[in-house]
């Protein structure tokens, strides 16, 4: 059996206030406000292109860098390109910091090697990861 449809009427007493301590925006407020969205969405990544590694200690130099203008504190992970493997992890790296001698956690021998570098970013507050961007680098074990 079908009931006939009722009509309610809502009637309710909680209604939008005038106006009080709200005002307009001016354009270069909301041009400052966008900015600030496009800056923290932006991400430039700094890492040398060759890591020279001594053979017997698996130290070197490499260069990556977090400029202080990006907005996430970052990991870098480089894995062999060949192997999968992880030879390097930089830890936490805050916008303005830079790591220049590394430590490879996987000793490798003497050659060249070709590896990709996976910056994650993360959110400071939450901590969660954010996103991952990647770039080309090439170990030079001696």
């Amino acid at each position: 059996m079908n009931k006939p449809e009722e009509k309610v009427s809502v009637i309710s007493g909680d209604f939008l206030p005038e106006g009080k301590d709200a005002k307009k925006m001016s354009d270069k407020e909301i041009a400052d406000a966008a900015q600030k969205k496009v800056d923290a969405s932006q991400f430039n990544m700094i890492i040398g292109s060759k890591a020279e590694i001594d053979s017997q200690t698996n130290q070197g130099k490499l260069s990556i860098k977090n400029p202080k203008t990006n907005a996430y504190p970052i990991n870098v992970v480089i894995t062999d390109d060949k192997s999968g493997d992880v030879i390097y992890t930089s830890g936490a790296i805050e916008p303005g910091e830079e790591v220049r001698d590394v430590a490879l956690e996987k000793s490798l021998a003497k050659g060249t090697y070709r590896a990709t570098a996976r910056f994650s970013l993360y959110d400071s507050k939450t901590r969660t990861k954010k996103g991952e961007v990647a770039a080309g680098v090439s170990i030079n074990v001696n």
